[in-house]
């Protein structure tokens, strides 16, 4: 897939054309934990200066049976950070596939619903809702969003996303 396709691009287009003057930087990298993550921000925020954050971690954590205990205090850390940086925040929850258990599943879930209650940051419970479980929407891998599904990512999004710009 190309960058220009993704669902960060296509918010920078949104955001042109609804006349909001933001510009959109990815900083994400491939493959990313929560911990590289809370590694980075510091540097993140010191670099851009942002005045949002979308945060969308965790998967890999999971993917990789990372434990959720580990994986809130990681997102917490980021989050305080753009906050004392004075960048709004909005998290984007993610899901696991099915077979890592019930137990981890509720837990790994659990970690976006407690942040955004104990922090108060905007949530959307799940990022790929409508798109995960649909075979035309994902790339071959079963995991990841292909060029099709970017659009309704967008679109999941989108609700907390302006809601935090106007605040």
């Amino acid at each position: 897939m190309e960058v220009d396709q993704s669902w960060v691009a296509l918010l920078q287009t949104r955001l042109q054309g609804q006349g909001y003057e933001h510009r959109v930087i990815n900083a994400s990298i491939t493959g990313e934990t929560t911990e590289g993550g809370a590694a980075r921000i510091a540097q993140a925020l010191d670099a851009f200066t942002p005045s949002l954050i979308i945060l969308e971690l965790g998967g890999n954590d999971g993917l990789r049976g990372i434990p959720p205990d580990r994986m809130k205090v990681n997102l917490q850390t980021i989050i305080q950070s753009s906050k004392s940086a004075g960048a709004a925040i909005v998290l984007l929850g993610i899901r696991i596939p099915p077979n890592y258990g019930s137990r981890y599943i509720e837990d790994f879930d659990n970690v976006y619903r407690e942040l955004a209650i104990e922090l108060d940051v905007p949530w959307i419970e799940f990022f790929m809702e409508g798109i995960a479980l649909n075979d035309e929407l994902m790339q071959a891998d079963g995991i990841h969003p292909n060029a099709a599904a970017q659009p309704l990512l967008l679109d999941n999004a989108w609700s907390v996303i302006s809601k935090a710009l106007t605040n």
